[in-house]
C-alpha cells in the first residue's frame, strides 16, 4: 500500500477495499519497523492517528469523503498541534506541548487527513542536514550513511522510505527542496504567503513559507490545496483565490520557455549532477518546451546576503526563549540574570546559537548599515535579477544542489561548507518566489533533484511541467531499498 499514489489510495479506500483505519496502521507499523535505523520520526501518535482513522472511515461510509480524507499525513514538527509534543528538534522546546494547531494542520485536519506524527528537523530549522536535531540526526533511506538534507530531512526520508504517504515541510532558504532533491522525491516551496505561517515556529520570518512534499507532483498538487489559503492571523497571509493546482496538470507544454541561468552551470557544480540535470532539460524539450539561456548575475550575492538577514530575524524571533513562561528552564538559577543566560546556553545547540550570535551582530549599533541594511539591498537586486528573466521565459530550471548527499558528518566542523550547498535555493527565498525539487536521476547510488522556479503564484504551472516530466520518466516512482 505505501507504494501507491494519493489517487490511488483514494481509489482504495472509496472501493472499500482498505479502510483508513488499516492504511493507517499499515503506515504505523513501518514507522515501529523501519524508523529506529532512519530517525525521521521524533514523535509518533498511534493513537490520535488511528482515532482520525476511524472518523475518515465514518465520513468516508456516509459520502462526504474528500481527495484526502482517511489518508494519512505527518508533520515537521515546527508545526504546533494541539495535544502533540512540538519540539522544533531543540532541547528548548523538549517538553512544549501546544495549546493550539497551526493554520496548516488546522486545514489538514479538515481535509481528513489522520496524523502519524511529527517528523525530525534541524533544529529550529538551522541546517542543511538534518544533523543539528536535539535528537540525532536522520538517515537517507537511499544510503543510511549519507545525509537527508535539511532542515526538513525527517518529511524527505519518511516519505522516500515509505513511512508516509506524504508529509508537510518548510523553507527558509531551501529547506523543502533540497531534502527533496536529496532524497528523490517530489517538494515545493509555494510563494511567499500562500501558505499561512500562523502556528509555524519562526525561523526567519520574512523567508519561512511551508509547503507539501510527496513522491509526486500529483500529489504535491492534492496536499496543497488542501494547505494554501488566506489567514488572517497571518498579517503576510495572502488574500488571493486558490485555484485547483490538479485541474492544469496534463496541460500541454508545448512552446513553454524554459531558462537555464549560465550561473548554475558553472564552477562548483558536480559533473554526474550536471548530466542529470541537462539530461532532463533534454527531456523537457522532447516534450514541446523552448529551452534558452538567462543569466541571475547576482546568484554568488544571495548566500552572503542570506546569511545576514535570516540570522538577524532569527536572533529577534528566538529571544522569547527565555525560561519564563515555556520551554526549557535551567535548574536553580541565582537571580532572572542567571536564568536567562543559562537556560538559553542549556536549551539551544551550537548552530543555533551561532546564528543568533551572527544576528545579534548584524543588527548591532555601528554594523546595522554596513551588514543589514546592505544585504537588504543585495536581496532586491537578487529579486530584480528574476524579474528580468522571466522577461525572456515562462520558468526556470537548474539543479537543486551542487552535489548529491553528502555522508553524516562530513561537513559537521565546515558551517560556511554546509552554508554553499544552499547556492541554487537561497535566491528563490530572497525573492519569495515559488521553487520545486523534481526526481531527476541518480548519481553515484544517490537522487539528484531538478530544481523548477516560476512567477510569483505560478505554482500550478510548475507543479503542469513536473507533472508532465514525471509522465515521461520514471524518476519518481524509484525508491531505496527499504521502502519497497
Amino acid at each position: 500500500m505505501h507504494t501507491l499514489s494519493l489517487t490511488q489510495l483514494r481509489e482504495k479506500l472509496d472501493a472499500r477495499e482498505i479502510s483508513s483505519v488499516e492504511l493507517t496502521q499499515h503506515y504505523l507499523e513501518r514507522i515501529e519497523k523501519l524508523d529506529p535505523e532512519l530517525n525521521s520520526f521524533i514523535t509518533v501518535t498511534p493513537e490520535v492517528a488511528l482515532e482520525m482513522a476511524k472518523m475518515a472511515d465514518a465520513a468516508i461510509a456516509e459520502g462526504s469523503a474528500g481527495p484526502l480524507t482517511g489518508i494519512p499525513v505527518a508533520h515537521k514538527d515546527l508545526f504546533t498541534t494541539d495535544g502533540i509534543r512540538t519540539t522544533c528538534a531543540s532541547r528548548m522546546l523538549d517538553n512544549f506541548i501546544a495549546p493550539y494547531d497551526a493554520h496548516v494542520v488546522e486545514k489538514i485536519k479538515q481535509a481528513g487527513m489522520p496524523i502519524l506524527g511529527k517528523t525530525n528537523m534541524d533544529e529550529f530549522a538551522m541546517g542543511s542536514s538534518n544533523e543539528t536535531s536535539y535528537y540525532g540526526p536522520v538517515r537517507n533511506p537511499w544510503d543510511i550513511n549519507a545525509v537527508p538534507g535539511g532542515s526538513s530531512g525527517g518529511s524527505a526520508a519518511a516519505v522516500a522510505a515509505g513511512l508516509t504517504p506524504v508529509a508537510t515541510g518548510s523553507d527558509t532558504g531551501g529547506s523543502i527542496r533540497q531534502p527533496a532533491g536529496f532524497c528523490g522525491i517530489t517538494g515545493i516551496k509555494p510563494t511567499y504567503g500562500l501558505v499561512s505561517r500562523y502556528g509555524m515556529i519562526a525561523y526567519a520570518s520574512s523567508f519561512d513559507q511551508g509547503g507539501p512534499m510527496a513522491r509526486s507532483a500529483e500529489d504535491a498538487a492534492l496536499l496543497l490545496n488542501a494547505m494554501a489559503g488566506f489567514d488572517r492571523r497571518d498579517s503576510t497571509s495572502i488574500d488571493a483565490e486558490i485555484p485547483d493546482y490538479t485541474a492544469t496538470l496534463n496541460d500541454d507544454i508545448s512552446g513553454l520557455k524554459i531558462g537555464l541561468p549560465k550561473e548554475y552551470f558553472g564552477e562548483g557544480l558536480d559533473e554526474g549532477v550536471a548530466r542529470a540535470v541537462q539530461a532532463a532539460v533534454a527531456e523537457l524539450e522532447k516534450l514541446g518546451a523552448e529551452i534558452v539561456e538567462v543569466s541571475l548575475p547576482n546568484t554568488e550575492l544571495a548566500v552572503p546576503a542570506y546569511y545576514v538577514l535570516a540570522p538577524a530575524e532569527a536572533s529577534s524571533n528566538l529571544a522569547r526563549y527565555d525560561g519564563v513562561r515555556y520551554g526549557h528552564r535551567c535548574e536553580n538559577p541565582k537571580d532572572l540574570k542567571d536564568m536567562y543566560r543559562r537556560s538559553r546556553a542549556e536549551g539551544f545547540g551550537e548552530e543555533v546559537k551561532r546564528r543568533i550570535m551572527v544576528g545579534a551582530y548584524a543588527l548591532s549599533a555601528g554594523y546595522y548599515d554596513a551588514y543589514y541594511l546592505k544585504a537588504q539591498k543585495l536581496r532586491r537586486l537578487v529579486r530584480d535579477d528574476f524579474l528580468k528573466a522571466f522577461e525572456q521565459c515562462d520558468v526556470i530550471a537548474g539543479p537543486v544542489a551542487p552535489t548529491v548527499a553528502w555522508n553524516l558528518g562530513e561537513k559537521s566542523d565546515d558551517p560556511v561548507s554546509m552554508y554553499l550547498a544552499d547556492l541554487y535555493t537561497i535566491p528563490v527565498n530572497l525573492a519569495g518566489l515559488p521553487g520545486m525539487s523534481v526526481p531527476a536521476g541518480l548519481h553515484n547510488g544517490r537522487p539528484v533533484g531538478l530544481q523548477l522556479v516560476g512567477p510569483y503564484f505560478s505554482e500550478a504551472k510548475l507543479l503542469n511541467v513536473a507533472h508532465r516530466f514525471q509522465q515521461a520518466t520514471d524518476w519518481h516512482r524509484q525508491s531505496p531499498e527499504l521502502a519497497k
